[in-house]
């Protein structure tokens, strides 16, 4: 095991992902309040406190399985997600629902795949939660991919938002490369080489050719930033803006609100990617406002 592999320093990444994850989300979720739309425009930070929403309590229900069994354990997921499911944290009907049939014991399996006549969900919610897995995985791109893929199922079980997580967990894992964060082309380009073939993959391909656009708003009038909450309208336009913000976590989570659409989500997985990478620290005064990681996570006083 070398030392970026040690449980110690695994936990260490995905804590700081997850704060980074925890303040996006919170912020983002400040701007859907009309008072503070001219805010926004002027890129000025709404009154304490910011409260997160489902977005950070689930990516925290990853966190406490890896800390618990070092890998994704789906029925410990599912269990994890039912009992610290807040109803008032923002969930979409669907995973409302399923959370609470779980908790009074169903099995994940058969509501998760039964949803949307069969289909299974194409949302983004898989994929909102789950940067910390990735940097986690930053010794291990490829794992942090099977891995979560593996927790995508237990709430989204449609292609794309599967290949949602994965390439949110892949982005993640190659920006906490212990060597540094990687260019912003070689960013998407290592995401896109981890995950299959999908309207996900076809998204990331054009936010690829895009890295060059300096405006924001034109990306997502192309790739989408949320406005329907499915993965494929929601996983590029992300990455692309968290590639061009590698080691500037205020100039990225400014970026990615500015556009609008699910902006806790985008800012949420903008937020844990970049705070997966060396200097992707969010502002000191940004941490103090936001709410504090909850209690029943292992690690949520650290």
């Amino acid at each position: 095991m070398t030392a970026d592999s040690s449980p110690d320093r695994r936990l260490e990444r995905a804590l700081a992902s997850l704060r980074g994850l925890a303040v996006g989300d919170a912020l983002g979720s400040q701007f859907f309040v009309p008072a503070h739309y001219p805010l926004l425009k002027h890129r000025q930070l709404p009154d304490a406190p910011w409260q997160w929403t489902d977005d950070t309590e689930m990516a925290c229900s990853v966190l406490a399985v890896l800390i618990e069994h070092h890998r994704i354990d789906q029925d410990a997921l599912a269990r994890s997600f039912a009992e610290h499911h807040d109803f008032d944290r923002g969930y979409g009907p669907a995973v409302n629902r399923l959370l609470r049939q779980v908790r009074e014991g169903g099995d994940w399996r058969e509501l998760a795949s039964a949803l949307f006549k069969g289909q299974g969900s194409w949302g983004n919610g898989a994929a909102m939660r789950i940067a910390p897995l990735g940097a986690w995985y930053a010794d291990d791109p490829e794992q942090a991919t099977h891995q979560a893929e593996i927790s995508a199922y237990t709430t989204h079980q449609h292609r794309e938002a599967v290949v949602g997580a994965m390439a949110v967990a892949a982005a993640a894992a190659l920006t906490a490369d212990p060597a540094g964060p990687p260019t912003p082309q070689a960013l998407l380009d290592g995401v896109i080489a981890l995950v299959p073939r999908s309207a996900v993959g076809a998204g990331l391909r054009r936010a690829r050719d895009m890295l060059d656009y300096g405006d924001a708003a034109t990306v997502a009038a192309v790739l989408g930033c949320g406005r329907r909450t499915t993965a494929h309208d929601t996983v590029p336009f992300a990455l692309w803006s968290a590639a061009r913000g590698l080691g500037a976590y205020e100039r990225a989570i400014w970026d990615t609100a500015q556009v609008g659409g699910d902006m806790d989500t985008t800012c949420a997985i903008v937020g844990g990617v970049v705070a997966s990478g060396k200097g992707g620290v969010p502002p000191g005064e940004w941490l103090e406002r936001t709410e504090a990681l909850p209690s029943w996570l292992p690690a949520g006083k650290a």
